[in-house]
């Protein structure tokens, strides 16, 4: 059995706000209502205490945390091969890799791997052997012996090891045998009494009887006194001799250092080259703790399909999940400004003049005709309410209102009383620190030649205001030189006086924003009176700042 990973992912931008959040689960779920396919929310970054407070009300999981949406090894097939023991026999490891189809066979003890051994290796043990001694060499088990013969344990500890001494075929007369039986030996022979009288008497570990001959009780009673082993094999002695080698353990020959194995959380595109400096056509696939899981080969990696993703309230590479050019884009549903990401075939893009994708979600479902359940309404309203600031942002429009009243009533919650309550909870930002803040709600925007980075914190309390701009004064510095970006701008944004007082770094930066805005700056500070989206009036206004002075 494979196992194999058929889920499709459905992914807000990084630094997700709640918009992102909420609408990545309730897109999630519609899918799930309307095909077959496993739709699953995933977030990009984490997230903030607004979007935690929505999530802990509505009684919803965080959406697990994906950093890269490039294929790994546990996306693709992995064969479960099931690992064998390094005691097992190369006549079973033989049979099992004919029986199971494939070249390599993991050896491991505990779940744990331990080496591996392939057609390649039993092959050369098969041909290359010339030392009489290697039977006792590698230490091998008479239960293997007994296996590999067909055969039957007439006296002796089926579970012991034969350590000391050579195979060799008793072909001549007893008065020749003597010359060349040493004690240990491995003495193969047929039904002649006196044969096996003298391997025994010259101390001979093992005799293995051929043909299915009778042993007599004087040769059973005389073995158990010398304390030599007899078994019997209904095989000729050709046949005997032939196969004996087999019967010895696959730990003998198994490959146990240097293993080249993938973890299930390693890049598909990582490991690419590295198949390709091997000759191995299977390797060897192990989790994060180090226990075997199965194997993959090249085929499986030809084969490999691509992370399915959905991308919701972004279209901006820069603000996507990263790998996502090693993904499979299947849709785009977002109320942001087109931005430039390429897709390498057409996906279904629905983008509208919206105040919340949110509200995009809400109309898939009206117009499917699914029934929203209770928490999933809630999601999509508390989205809209924080997208547009309880409908204060301009970006807001009558579709969004309309919306968030009617989810609000399936979601049985007041609308002012619980944004009021979701906004404090998002806004207690006083004991975090300046890189909590800055990142809490911050995205890159490339305009033109310039690569800008903005980000924002919305209030209800001036004075919370004033402490975080403090916190970040001194810190936009440190993040405009780890990011390399032209310019970045925080936007502290005061919902009940609808205002905002960005501050800035960068060159020309000051330019800029009093060129943008018509203000005076003042200590790389401005006030913007009724600005409170970045969205439709920050950016947009950079923008034509930008245009405008070419």
């Amino acid at each position: 059995m494979a196992m194999r990973n058929n889920k499709i992912y459905v992914i807000g931008h990084k630094n997700p706000d709640t918009d992102s959040i909420c609408s990545a689960i309730a897109y999630a779920y519609y899918k799930n209502q309307i095909d077959d396919n496993d739709y699953v929310a995933k977030r990009a970054g984490q997230i903030n205490e607004e979007t935690e407070f929505v999530l802990n009300y509505f009684k919803k999981k965080v959406p697990g945390y994906i950093n890269d949406i490039g294929t790994r090894v546990k996306d693709i097939e992995i064969r479960e091969t099931e690992g064998v023991s390094r005691e097992i026999s190369l006549k079973r490891a033989w049979n099992l890799m004919k029986e199971l189809e494939v070249v390599t066979l993991p050896i491991t003890k505990n779940g744990r791997l331990e080496g591996v051994i392939t057609t390649e290796d039993i092959a050369e043990a098969y041909m290359d052997v010339r030392d009489s001694k290697i039977l006792s060499t590698a230490h091998t088990n008479y239960k293997n012996i007994v296996d590999t013969l067909d055969g039957a344990m007439i006296c002796g500890n089926i579970d012991a090891y034969y350590t000391k001494g050579k195979v060799l075929i008793a072909a001549a007369n007893p008065d020749l045998m003597e010359n060349y039986i040493e004690e240990g030996d491995l003495v193969i022979l047929g039904n002649r009494y006196e044969s096996q009288l003298c391997a025994i008497q010259m101390n001979a570990g093992c005799i293995v009887v051929c043909d299915g001959a009778k042993v007599s009780m004087t040769i059973e009673k005389m073995a158990q006194e010398h304390e030599c082993t007899i078994i019997s094999s209904p095989h000729d002695t050709y046949t005997v001799a032939r196969l004996i080698n087999q019967s010895m353990p696959i730990s003998y020959f198994m490959s146990r250092e240097n293993i080249i194995s993938f973890k299930t959380d390693a890049f598909t595109d990582d490991i690419k080259s590295i198949m390709a400096k091997y000759r191995y056509r299977d390797f060897p696939v192990e989790d994060k703790k180090g226990r075997y899981i199965g194997m993959i080969s090249r085929r499986n990696l030809l084969n490999a399909d691509k992370n399915k993703v959905i991308l919701v309230d972004h279209n901006e590479k820069g603000q996507a999940v990263d790998g996502l050019e090693n993904a499979q884009l299947l849709e785009i549903i977002d109320h942001h400004r087109l931005g430039a990401l390429e897709t390498m075939s057409p996906v279904y893009f629905r983008n509208q003049p919206l105040g919340c994708t949110a509200t995009i979600i809400y109309q898939f479902f009206m117009e499917s005709n699914v029934d929203i359940p209770k928490d999933i309404a809630g999601l999509l309203c508390a989205a809209i309410l924080s997208d547009t600031l309880m409908f204060r942002s301009p970006t807001c429009t009558m579709v969004d209102k309309m919306a968030a009243e009617r989810l609000s009533e399936i979601a049985e919650i007041n609308i002012k009383e619980f944004g009021l309550q979701m906004f404090r909870a998002g806004s207690n930002l006083k004991n975090k620190s300046p890189e909590e803040i800055f990142y809490h709600d911050y995205k890159k925007f490339v305009l033109g030649d310039i690569n800008l980075g903005v980000g924002q914190i919305t209030s209800l309390d001036e004075d919370e205001l004033v402490n975080i701009k403090e916190k970040l004064v001194t810190y936009l510095g440190k993040a405009y030189k780890e990011h390399g970006m032209n310019i970045i701008c925080f936007m502290l944004t005061n919902i009940i006086t609808e205002s905002t007082e960005v501050i800035f770094v960068g060159n020309d930066a000051k330019e800029l924003i009093e060129d943008a805005f018509n203000v005076t700056s003042e200590n790389n500070c401005a006030v913007l009176k009724g600005v409170v989206s970045r969205k439709k009036q920050f950016i947009p206004a950079i923008f034509e700042s930008i245009n405008g002075g070419r």
